[in-house]
Order: C-alpha cells, then sequence, then structure tokens
C-alpha cells in the first residue's frame, strides 16, 4: 500500500507564514521576502512528508490565504473593482482577502463562508454577467514546477470545477450554467500545462458532492467531467471528496475515467455501505479517509484496519480524511502539556507517521 495526505497545513510549524505575511500587510517585509519565506515553507513541509514515508508529496494545497481564492484567482475570477486599484498580482489577491485602503482607494473584503461543517471559513468568489473565466495566473503551475524539481512522486491539488461553481456568489442574470464551458475549457488548459509537468496524481477537490444533489446538480457535474476527462493527459486523476458521504452521485464517480477516488470514510462513514453494496471498480484506486484529518486524537490501528479489511476494494491508498490543515502541526511543539494528555493526541506531523 503506498500513502499521501489530502492536504497539509501551510501555516508553518511556528506559524511562519502568518508572521510574514501580517508583516507584508504592513510594510515591514518586502513582497521578495514574501515569497521566499513561502517557498521555504512549501520546501520544509515537502520535505516532512517525504522524511516520514509518504509516497506522494503534495504540491498545490499551499496558500497565503484560502485555496478557493486561489482557484477563482488562477481562473481570473477577480470583480471590476478589485482590478481598478492598479494593484501588482499579489497585492490585488490580498485585496480579495482582506480588503484596501490607500486614500481614496477602498474596498472591502470579499465575504467569507464557512468551509463545509469546519471552523475554517473560505472567501467566496464573485461572479458577475462579464466575468471572464480563463487561465491567467500561475501559483500553480510554479508550485508543481518546484516540487517536481525535488520529489519523483508529486501528487498536484486543485479545486474542482462544479465545487468552484457551487459555491460562488452570482452578481447579475447569469448562473453556474452559464459559465460552465468556460471553466471546462479553463480546467483542459490547466490539465495541458500539467501534462508539461511529471506530477504522478493531479487530486481535483469536489468536496461539494457530499451536499444534497439534485438531478440538476447531478446532470451538471457529469456533463463537465464527460467534457473535462475527454481531455488527454499523461498524469492520473482522483476525484477527492471528504466531510461527508456520497450517496446522491456514487453510481457516477465509479463510472468515471478516472484512476482513483478519494473517500472520507470515517465523517462520511455511509461511503462504507456503498462500496459493500455497490462493488468498487478494479480498474480504479481508492483514496482511503482512514486517518483523520479533522481531529487531534491517535488513530486507533485495530479499527482501521478492520475498516480496510471490511471492504471489496483491491487497490488502495491510504490517505487522510480530509486536509490536515485543520489540525495543529505537531506534538512535538507541546512540552507544557501533560503526559497522560499528550500520548492520546496526534497532529499533522503525527499523522504522517500513522499513515505510514
Amino acid at each position: 500500500m503506498t500513502t499521501t495526505v489530502v492536504g497539509f497545513p501551510r501555516i508553518g510549524e511556528h506559524r511562519e507564514l502568518k508572521r510574514i505575511t501580517e508583516k507584508y500587510w504592513k510594510n515591514n517585509a518586502s513582497q521578495a521576502e514574501l515569497i521566499e519565506a513561502a517557498t521555504a515553507i512549501k520546501e520544509k513541509h515537502w520535505n516532512i512528508q517525504a522524511q516520514a514515508g509518504i509516497d506522494f508529496v503534495s504540491a498545490g494545497d499551499f496558500s497565503f490565504f484560502d485555496n478557493v481564492l486561489d482557484t477563482a484567482y488562477l481562473l481570473n475570477i477577480i470583480p471590476n473593482r478589485y482590478r481598478e486599484l492598479g494593484l501588482n498580482d499579489l497585492d490585488q489577491y490580498f485585496a480579495l482577502a482582506r480588503g484596501y485602503q490607500d486614500g481614496d482607494k477602498s474596498v472591502k473584503a470579499l465575504p467569507m463562508k464557512k468551509w463545509f461543517n469546519t471552523n475554517y471559513h473560505y472567501i467566496v468568489p464573485e461572479i458577475n454577467d462579464t466575468t471572464e473565466i480563463k487561465v491567467t495566473g500561475t501559483r500553480l503551475f510554479d508550485d508543481v514546477a518546484l516540487a517536481t524539481s525535488k520529489y519523483t512522486n508529486v501528487k498536484a491539488s486543485i479545486v474542482g470545477p462544479f465545487t468552484l461553481l457551487k459555491l460562488a456568489r452570482y452578481i447579475g442574470t447569469k448562473q453556474a450554467a452559464d459559465f460552465a464551458a468556460a471553466t471546462i475549457a479553463a480546467y483542459q488548459e490547466i490539465f495541458a500545462k500539467l501534462n508539461e509537468t511529471s506530477i504522478a496524481w493531479l487530486q481535483i477537490d469536489e468536496p461539494a458532492l457530499v451536499f444534497d444533489l439534485t438531478d440538476e446538480d447531478k446532470a451538471f457535474f457529469q456533463d463537465i467531467y464527460t467534457q473535462l476527462l475527454a481531455q488527454e493527459h499523461d498524469f492520473k486523476v482522483n476525484i477527492q471528496t471528504y466531510f461527508g458521504d456520497v450517496r446522491d452521485i456514487y453510481s457516477t464517480l465509479v463510472a468515471l475515467p478516472v484512476e482513483g477516488l478519494g473517500l472520507d470514510l470515517l465523517e462520511g462513514k455511509y461511503n462504507r455501505e456503498l462500496i459493500k453494496e455497490l462493488g468498487f471498480p478494479s480498474d480504479k484506486i481508492l483514496f482511503a479517509g482512514v486517518v483523520n484529518g479533522k481531529n487531534i486524537w491517535r488513530n486507533e490501528y485495530r479499527k482501521t484496519i478492520e475498516l480496510i479489511k471490511s471492504l471489496p476494494v483491491e487497490n488502495y491508498i491510504l490517505s487522510t480524511s480530509c486536509s490536515l490543515l485543520h489540525v495543529p502541526f505537531t506534538t512535538a511543539n507541546e512540552p507544557n502539556l501533560n503526559p497522560d494528555l499528550l500520548q492520546h493526541l496526534a497532529f499533522a506531523v503525527e499523522k504522517l507517521t500513522e499513515l505510514k
């Protein structure tokens, strides 16, 4: 069996990203210093994963603020009031996230919403009738290029088109379906750009699939992926879900021409029943979310092994139930905790060991 994680904390072991970003916002650090610090954090986190024996290092999960915002920004989903500020790329990104005030220039940040059932919040993309969805950013490709220059087995990740369009706020008369064609074309371009790299897997995050889905939603998802997956690519594709089960669309998912499906087998307990009752294709790999990415407690190996053995699945990659950004970095930085409590805890770094 091989291992990976849905995502890794990006704030840094000692909150380095928070500190350097706040210094940048206060004009106490340059953009070059911010980018240098961010690069060092990414490289350290990739190395931690590799040293822990994780088989597929995750790239694309880093963010200066929020991954939904990152994907929207990559796809040119930037309201005109932010463009009119005349800022550089990074400052325009931060203006979307936290607003901007300078003399007579003033805009509020885009609204935030709770990220499913977590304490994390995401920036809600704003799409209006004149929004032109296309690939304009480079941060994802830059991160992938850096990761693949250092590691052989790299898994890139991006928020998927269905989730992006479902979570967006629409200003005007057009709705999600009106932007489907442009969004599919943009993701096809992302496929093409990533195909020029040496990534092993592309993880497409589609947590919106755990919502209650209407027939219209299911048809919309099917149409998006029928067209997107027709794009030729050398890397393998994993459609990743978390925070619940996919009962409304399981049959559609297992029929898609992808190599992997990521299912949360802890919070999405009903996913286990779906696999047992409906089966799992022998030509696909289950990215099995068996190590809890949201809680701080040590894994119970006996239960995990029993769970894995209970499922009629031939091919696994063991993973976390969701990104590890929801837990602290490492218990090694908690010397003041009572040892009796500490022995029961597992934070992000410890969960890598649990996977291995």
